[in-house]
C-alpha cells in the first residue's frame, strides 16, 4: 500500500535561468508568477529544471498539483493544490469555466480586423502531436480578443480564452493574420530552441480572477511580469 515516487535521472539537464515568484501560500493553494522557457512539470529533457519540481523543493510541500496548465513558453500566473481534501472544488472551477483568464500578447498590426473581436473555432489534435490545428465542425473553442496599445509594427493585445483548449491562443492569434512574436509553433515549427533563452514568446498569463469554492472569497492573481 506504499506509494513509490519514481524521478529518471537526465545527464546535463540545462539549468533555466529564470526564477518564479509566490505570489500567495494558504492551507488550500499556492499561487505562482512562472517565467517564460520553465515547464510546469517534468517532461522531456527537462526533470529538475520544472515548476513543480523547483516549488517542492522550495516549499517542502510534497502534495502539490497542478491546477491548469501553462505551456513551457508561457510565463504568467499558475495555480497549485496543496489540499488533497478540496482539491476537486478547484478542479471543478476550471471544468466549469468559473474564472476569469486574461492574457497579453505581443503580434503584428492587422488595420483590417474591428477590436474587440470574439473568435470561435474547431481545434483539433494536428498531425504533428505537438501542435493543434483549427478544423470544421462544431466550435468548441472560444477567444475574445482585445486591442491595448500599438507600438510601431508591433501590437499589445488581451486574451481572454472562454474555453482552455491546448495552444487556443498561439492557434487564434495565428489564425487571423496576427501569430504570437517569436512563436516556434505558429504558423511553422521551427527548428528546437534548444538551450537559447534569448527570444521568449510573447505572451502571458496576466492574472486570475475567481470566488475561492473553499472560503467564498473573491480572488484575485495578477502577474508582476511584463513582455
Amino acid at each position: 500500500g506504499a506509494c513509490v515516487f519514481y524521478y529518471r535521472e537526465l545527464v546535463d539537464e540545462t539549468p533555466i535561468p529564470f526564477t518564479e515568484e509566490i505570489l500567495f501560500r494558504n492551507e488550500q493553494i499556492l499561487v505562482v508568477d512562472k517565467p517564460h522557457f520553465l515547464p510546469v512539470t517534468p517532461a522531456g529533457r527537462f526533470l529538475h529544471e520544472s515548476l513543480l519540481v523547483r516549488l517542492k523543493r522550495s516549499t517542502g510541500i510534497d502534495t502539490l498539483v497542478p491546477i491548469h496548465r501553462l505551456d513551457r513558453e508561457t510565463a504568467g500566473v499558475m495555480l497549485f493544490s496543496i489540499d488533497p481534501a478540496t482539491r476537486n472544488l478547484w478542479q471543478t472551477m476550471f471544468r466549469e469555466r468559473a474564472i476569469q483568464k486574461v492574457y497579453e500578447a505581443i503580434a503584428g498590426v492587422n488595420e483590417d480586423l474591428i477590436f474587440p473581436l470574439t473568435l470561435r473555432s474547431r481545434i483539433v489534435q494536428d498531425d504533428r502531436f505537438f501542435r493543434m490545428k483549427e478544423d470544421a465542425g462544431e466550435p468548441n473553442a472560444e477567444t475574445r480578443i482585445s486591442l491595448l496599445k500599438l507600438m510601431n509594427q508591433q501590437a499589445l493585445y488581451q486574451l481572454e480564452p472562454v474555453t482552455g483548449k491546448m495552444h487556443q491562443l498561439r492557434v487564434h492569434m495565428n489564425s487571423i493574420g496576427l501569430p504570437i512574436l517569436n512563436d516556434g509553433f505558429y504558423p511553422q515549427a521551427l527548428a528546437c530552441k534548444g538551450d537559447d533563452f534569448s527570444a521568449p514568446l510573447k505572451l502571458l498569463a496576466r492574472s486570475l480572477r475567481f470566488k475561492d469554492p473553499v472560503t467564498g472569497e473573491p480572488r484575485f492573481f495578477e502577474s508582476r511580469r511584463h513582455l
